[in-house]
């Protein structure tokens, strides 16, 4: 049954926010993990540790809050899956490092698995009926790959290109695939708020002048733009005269605008950041009702870049991020607030995200 608190009405211009028990109630919160983050898909990080056949890497799907083990493996034929890291046995973990094998053996008891996922073999287990079964298999779980990134889904509610597409087609025309990672610009960032209220703020640029005053002078705000996705939105930031820009081709949407960045949010916790130098990766993991951890990851397509524009100084734009969202967090917890009302103009995305969750809860 849909929870009635959280209806938002689809009219941005009348509509009220999610109210304050949503980032306060623990029930919520496991519903949330449930219902929203087990049916999400995940980024993986790039796959260049599977390029090769016969490559074993294991993940783990969102650190914190689901847990879940997982392995990429590239059969000897070229296919990559994404499997279960579970041994279907006695639950060992089967795959601790990067590695290359023609087949997944279990260290506890040595149970083998083809790099399909099927059952190969199972020392000591004569006499056992009805074995083997389907269920002696490594489950496997969707997956897909988008300029050598990797998704993986427990349950996905929406096809991956849906959840994509929008993305990759408007921004087809960059090479992103050929970007290298640089490990030395990777960031990690704890702190003590909910994850959703994170979300919120990165979804709007009403704050822009007012919390950030470097980012602020890099951005025309006239031409500030948000467009809506199925589960995704879209800001669109230009640039002022003489600050780093993409100049997109003709055939793009965009040609002839001087776009300062493409801040690309897929829901419900990841953000793809495209710069004039390249690529800034943004996983919000909550790992706590009121503690939240952002992973950055750079992916840079020209050096000579960085530094400059909306992209140029990330560090300080992330402090200033963090003190604002922990402030609005001491102040869910008031008695006096219960929940507020949108911008027409500038919260159109954050309007959109509440209506995702909202539905997701329902569902």
């Amino acid at each position: 049954m849909a929870d009635a608190r959280f209806a938002i009405d689809p009219d941005v211009a009348i509509a009220a926010t999610l109210p304050s028990a949503f980032y306060l109630d623990p029930l919520v919160c496991q519903q949330v993990r449930e219902k929203i983050f087990a049916s999400a898909w995940h980024w993986l990080g790039r796959l260049d540790d599977v390029a090769a056949p016969g490559s074993l890497a294991p993940r783990e799907l969102l650190p914190g809050l689901l847990n879940e083990p997982l392995l990429l493996a590239r059969d000897l034929a070229g296919k990559l899956r994404c499997l279960s890291n579970v041994c279907t046995h006695r639950a060992s973990l089967l795959v601790q490092q990067p590695c290359r094998a023609d087949h997944i053996r279990c260290p506890y008891h040595s149970r083998r698995f083809e790099l399909d996922g099927r059952l190969r073999t199972m020392p000591g287990f004569d006499g056992v009926r009805n074995f083997p079964s389907a269920s002696d298999d490594l489950p496997e779980l969707a997956f897909g790959e988008w300029a050598g990134h990797g998704f993986a889904s427990l349950s996905p509610r929406w096809p991956l290109a849906s959840w994509l597409d929008e993305m990759a087609q408007r921004l087809a025309w960059l090479p992103a695939k050929e970007w290298p990672a640089d490990a030395s610009r990777s960031r990690s960032f704890e702190f003590d708020a909910h994850w959703a209220l994170y979300v919120e703020n990165y979804l709007e640029g009403l704050h822009i002048p007012f919390v950030h005053p470097g980012l602020s002078g890099a951005l025309d705000p006239a031409g500030y733009r948000y467009e809506l996705g199925e589960a995704a939105v879209l800001q669109l930031a230009l640039a002022r005269d003489g600050e780093a820009a993409f100049e997109p081709p003709a055939g793009s949407p965009d040609h002839g605008l001087r776009v300062a960045a493409y801040y690309w949010w897929l829901f419900p916790n990841l953000m793809l950041n495209f710069y004039p130098w390249g690529l800034s990766v943004n996983v919000v993991e909550p790992i706590g009702i009121a503690r939240t951890r952002v992973l950055f990851r750079s992916f840079v397509a020209d050096r000579s870049l960085l530094g400059q524009g909306a992209g140029g100084a990330l560090d300080p734009v992330e402090a200033e991020d963090e003190a604002v969202v922990c402030s609005v967090q001491r102040g869910i917890r008031s008695r006096l607030y219960r929940r507020g009302r949108y911008s027409a103009r500038h919260e159109r995305g954050v309007h959109h995200f509440h209506r995702l969750i909202a539905a997701a809860l329902s569902a």
